[in-house]
């Protein structure tokens, strides 16, 4: 992070999302400061809160895709949730708490990975070895003890008879050797692995509870039994790989990733919420507006910052950064109550993508729309290119549709293409090796009837 630099933070950025400067900026800004308030006296740095961002536009213009892409990049813990799903203390429905929960769970999972993936060497090594005892039952139960008798009082104590020798580490390293060579892989043993259908309990209430995930098993620990085991028969290779897991997972410290993650998600955790306009009550509502405004009284003290209360302990939320949007067509972000708006000082608007934009959005990024058909349908070895005067026309129908119908911004396009390519993609199978120019006569030719009917456009596309 030290190396990023914001406009460093914009031009990776710039490869993913077409246009939206303005709020490439700001969230550049705004993970920049994380770092700032970092190296700043301990003093200090607890008194400086984030600048959360409200981005306000309509849909399929980026403001997900920026958040999310914002994450990667700094490999950040990050969560998306609709703001639509929550519902006041007192209704059916999940309380805001929840996502927190939601984000150290996703953190605690994606450590628990990383460290895994550190211990593989270690782990299947051990898994080695717990297959040759498999495969030498005797020599796992010698293997233990020492190859030659411990000096007694006697020191003419007579050497242990052949038939209690210990097998010949040669054999055991002739296994190895055939093992690790997958010349053992078909070959099948008993393997026992853990019974693991113990219950889990979900327990529902309005005290910050709900979806915590109650496990019987965890809470009583050593009163209960040790779980019954199946005896399973499986390949060699399989093997290999049941026990490799249990031994990366034995190696993995639990009580480590979780203070770490839970430090990483107070520190450097980014909630995405989205739809926040949909929570914009009217005074005097009715029906289901009665809960918008609980639902932001709800959510105003985790953005403040408070302590939420997880199953593997508290969790601050004074340092995550909040990043909220909307396209409040029906309302504007004044509509919020006052105190929720105090805690997003920074509010972008994004454009509305025209012809051009389509037009990069097309062809510029890395993964942009044409280059993903392109890959898809090269599996089958069919080869297909895009003329420029087609992609400008693909452009110039998503800008009309978007005008004419509901804007819907880049997300038209994957309509478009569907429709436009649906011929090839169904009958790929059997062009294999044929390649196809896309030019504009092949653009114009397939929307013609859907243009010239606009009941049919509005159904279709």
């Amino acid at each position: 992070m030290s190396e990023l630099k914001p406009a460093e933070i914009v031009k990776e950025l710039d490869t993913y999302i077409i246009g939206q400067k303005n709020a490439k900026r700001s969230v550049a800004i705004a993970l920049r400061n994380r770092w700032r308030r970092r190296q700043v006296d301990p003093e200090l740095r607890d008194e400086i809160a984030p600048k959360n961002i409200i981005l306000i536009g309509p849909t399929g213009v980026g403001k997900t895709e920026i958040a999310r892409r914002l994450a990667k990049l700094t490999d950040s813990p990050f969560y998306k949730v609709e703001a639509s799903k929550f519902t006041e203390v007192g209704y059916v429905g999940r309380d805001v708490e929840s996502m927190v929960r939601d984000l150290l769970e996703l953190t605690i999972n994606h450590q628990k990975e990383r460290e895994q993936q550190a211990v593989v060497g270690k782990a299947m090594e051990n898994a080695e070895e717990r297959v040759l005892d498999l495969l030498l039952p005797d020599s796992g139960q010698r293997r233990a003890q020492p190859s030659f008798p411990a000096l007694g009082d006697d020191a003419g104590e007579s050497p242990p008879a052949a038939e209690d020798a210990p097998p010949s580490s040669a054999t055991r390293d002739k296994l190895r050797k055939m093992l690790r060579e997958g010349k053992l892989n078909n070959r099948h043993v008993d393997l026992e692995v853990p019974d693991r259908s113990m219950p889990m309990v979900e327990i529902f209430s309005n005290t910050g509870m709900e979806e915590m995930g109650i496990n019987f098993k965890d809470m009583l620990g050593s009163l209960l039994p040790r779980g019954p085991v199946k005896k399973r028969q499986v390949t060699v290779s399989d093997a290999l790989n049941i026990l490799a897991q249990e031994e990366a997972q034995s190696l993995v410290d639990m009580e480590k990733v979780v203070r770490e993650s839970i430090e990483k998600v107070e520190q450097s955790g980014i909630i995405f919420l989205d739809e926040i306009d949909k929570i914009t009550g009217k005074e005097g509502g009715h029906g289901p507006d009665i809960s918008r405004e609980g639902v932001q009284r709800d959510l105003l003290p985790i953005v403040e910052g408070s302590s939420v209360n997880t199953k593997h302990g508290p969790v601050k939320t004074d340092h995550i950064l909040f990043i909220a949007s909307g396209a409040f067509h029906t309302s504007k972000p004044s509509d919020l109550i006052p105190e929720l708006q105090g805690r997003f000082p920074i509010r972008v608007e994004l454009d509305s993508l025209g012809r051009d934009d389509f037009v990069r959005i097309l062809t510029e990024p890395k993964n942009a729309l044409l280059l993903q058909y392109i890959a898809l349908l090269r599996t089958e070895g069919v080869e297909i290119s895009f003329e420029d005067e087609a992609v400008e026309e693909i452009a110039k129908i998503a800008e009309d549709v978007n005008v004419q119908t509901e804007n819907i911004g880049a997300r038209r396009l994957h309509t478009l293409m569907e429709h436009l390519l649906e011929n090839i993609l169904f009958d790929a199978p059997e062009m294999t090796g044929q390649k196809h120019v896309i030019d504009k006569a092949f653009v114009e030719d397939k929307f013609r009837n859907v243009r010239e009917d606009q009941d049919l456009s509005r159904y279709i596309l």
